[in-house]
């Protein structure tokens, strides 16, 4: 596997020397209070870490079902009747948090008693030591970001082998988001150009080298959209700069948002997977109208089982100024949406017009 050691998880013998790290590192005090015990007590706990089992399936599932308890109302999933415990997946999902989105689906898959998948991860957010460490403990396998064009294909290709080796001959699953980065305006969208990326690694037969994946999209639903805030003003200032510069450190920031802030309602869906059939039924079309065709029978998937919760339907009436939805939600629950609204005051030398509207369709655009 030494073609892959500049991307791949930490390996059973890596484990160890990454534990020891993560229990030295400076983030152990805020973590040990967002979870309510002591420092000293979590850093022994961490360095007592061996083996991935004892990571994903002892510490880390404590800390999500934390997590869980401090910032959501309500967890759920649907549609694990749709995969079989004895076959790898190439899970692909809708993506609205940084980080959340594939860690839930890896608790997902283990309280069905699933194994769990690899994970994707952009280089961009490998950002400090102790992301690094946990994400590549967590099966995390980095993804490049940037480059020149002929950088970045051979980025892809080689993700595209390293992602066929882990399904076809490690027979683990592995997660990848529909498109590069997150949702920022609510509108879900499968991007062809990952599907044919799917492909790059295995070139004989577009069909066959897509069904050997075992391709299944997942559907994720956030009654209050990871980061939105940030999301609003980023999306804001790109309209009026014509792009947007991160600040150092915005990437994670945008990752301890996401994970420490109320979520509300949360819903995951596993979808039926992409049949062989499925794809022969496309396989007249020319290359790039086949990969067109597979990414938008992805979303034919995925968009029906957003859960849609009282907050879409409140932003699509408030932006279109009906009561198109009113059955949908409550007159208080439309007053709590119009009161967290109130954040925008604290930003009085931008639009507020044109900041509600970018904040509105986030939650709005996926009624539509």
């Amino acid at each position: 596997m030494t073609n892959f050691d500049d991307i791949r998880p930490y390996n059973a013998e890596e484990i160890p020397a990454a534990t020891q790290r993560l229990a030295d590192s400076e983030v152990i005090p805020a973590i040990a209070q967002y979870l309510g015990v002591p420092a000293k007590a979590l850093r022994e706990r961490i360095r007592g870490i061996k083996t991935l089992k004892e990571f994903q399936l002892g510490l880390l599932k404590e800390v999500i079902e934390a997590l869980l308890k401090k910032t959501t109302t309500k967890f759920d999933w649907s549609g694990v009747e749709n995969i079989d415990e004895k076959k790898p997946y190439m899970f692909v999902s809708n993506h609205r948090d940084i980080v959340l989105d594939a860690m839930f689906l890896q608790y997902i898959l283990n309280e069905a008693g699933q194994n769990t998948c690899q994970i994707t991860f952009g280089s961009n957010l490998m950002c400090h030591p102790f992301v690094i460490d946990f994400g590549k403990i967590n099966k995390m396998f980095r993804t490049e970001r940037g480059g020149s064009p002929k950088e970045f294909y051979n980025s892809m290709l080689h993700m595209s082998e390293y992602m066929r080796y882990v399904i076809t001959e490690q027979n683990e699953s592995v997660w990848i988001a529909q498109r590069n980065g997150r949702t920022k305006d609510g509108i879900d969208v499968t991007d062809p150009a990952i599907i044919k990326m799917f492909g790059m690694s295995r070139r004989d037969d577009r069909v066959a080298s897509l069904a050997e994946l075992n391709i299944v999209p997942v559907a994720v639903s956030y009654e209050w959209e990871s980061c939105d805030k940030l999301k609003t003003l980023e999306l804001y200032l790109t309209k009026k700069n014509g792009h947007y510069e991160k600040k150092p450190g915005e990437d994670l920031n945008s990752i301890l948002t996401g994970i420490m802030q109320p979520k509300g309602h949360v819903h995951f869906h596993i979808c039926p997977m992409v049949t062989e059939a499925d794809l022969n039924a496309l396989n007249d079309c020319p290359s790039g109208e086949f990969y067109k065709r597979v990414a938008e029978l992805m979303d034919s998937r995925i968009n029906p089982h957003f859960y849609l919760h009282p907050n879409n339907y409140i932003a699509h009436d408030l932006r279109d100024g009906t009561t198109t939805y009113a059955d949908r939600y409550t007159a208080e629950q439309k007053a709590a949406f119009v009161k967290y609204m109130d954040w925008m005051n604290d930003y009085p030398e931008l639009d507020r017009e044109e900041l509600e509207a970018i904040f509105l369709g986030i939650y709005a655009n996926v009624v539509r």
